[in-house]
């Protein structure tokens, strides 16, 4: 059974460039979160979406953003692990090169709901397409007031950075990526405490991966019921799939979770 979430605009030439993608509803998920609902409402339509994180350790997005200590005057980041290293995986190099503003719609509307004014792309160092690719749909995003300053007119202002790894594979895990973006050794850091107490610079910080930020537009469109609909009863939403090696065809698939790999 497929669903087009992630893949929605798979037939769409050109869907890279803003005016495209603005063309196609792009942003529109953004506009909506940022204008008519506070950023706690946000974080629960992600919680009701049951969407879990799609990079690895499937904890759940929403209550991910939940663990930030509330009050705190300290600044809140978020990272985005665009540091895809595992053997035969290309999917959110596929999302990026091909359709990077659902990436940073996603990060935008994260960053509305977590109250982050600062957000980074940690991306793989060998992706340098890609990291060229996100430098060019930031700057467009800029020109057009939709990153920056007083976005959408709400007075929510971000700004958000691309950094290159430098091809160590432990980066992918998240506290080793928070001490590479700090200019230290990557490796992993103790835990507790966890990056949403202590993280980025020592302050509160959510890190998610590329697929997970970009599933965020479509929930705010679509409903965290339709989300919730799909999938198994503990893996809500649909999953890319890098299919590779001796097979017919080769590339990336959408499936709902559950899907047998026999059917896949």
């Amino acid at each position: 059974m497929a669903e087009n979430v992630l893949l929605r605009h798979e037939d769409i030439p050109g869907i890279h460039k803003l005016d495209v993608y603005v063309a196609h509803d792009g942003y529109v998920a953004a506009r909506t979160a940022l204008t008519t609902l506070k950023p706690e409402e946000v974080t629960a339509q992600v919680k009701a979406s049951n969407l879990r994180g799609r990079g690895g350790a499937g904890f759940a997005a929403g209550v991910k953003w939940g663990f930030l200590p509330k009050d705190s005057d300290k600044p809140v980041y978020l990272c985005c692990n665009a540091d895809e290293s595992e053997p035969g995986a290309f999917k959110d190099r596929a999302i990026i090169e091909w359709n990077t503003h659902i990436l940073l719609e996603g990060m935008l509307i994260t960053c509305y709901a977590i109250k982050a004014h600062t957000a980074y792309i940690y991306i793989r160092g060998e992706f340098a397409y890609g990291a060229k690719c996100l430098e060019a749909a930031l700057a467009d995003t800029y020109a057009k007031g939709l990153l920056g300053k007083d976005i959408f007119g709400t007075g929510f202002d971000l700004d958000v950075y691309v950094h290159r790894g430098a091809g160590a594979y432990i980066c992918g895990e998240e506290s080793a990526l928070l001490n590479s973006l700090e200019g230290m050794r990557g490796e992993p850091r103790l835990k507790p405490p966890f990056p949403a107490v202590e993280g980025l610079y020592s302050k509160p910080t959510v890190v998610n991966n590329v697929e997970t930020l970009c599933v965020v537009p479509w929930i705010i469109n679509e409903g965290a019921e339709k989300h919730a609909a799909l999938g198994t009863e503990k893996s809500k939403g649909t999953k890319l799939v890098s299919v590779s090696g001796h097979v017919k065809k080769p590339g990336n698939y959408e499936i709902v979770l559950g899907t047998p790999t026999s059917e896949l």
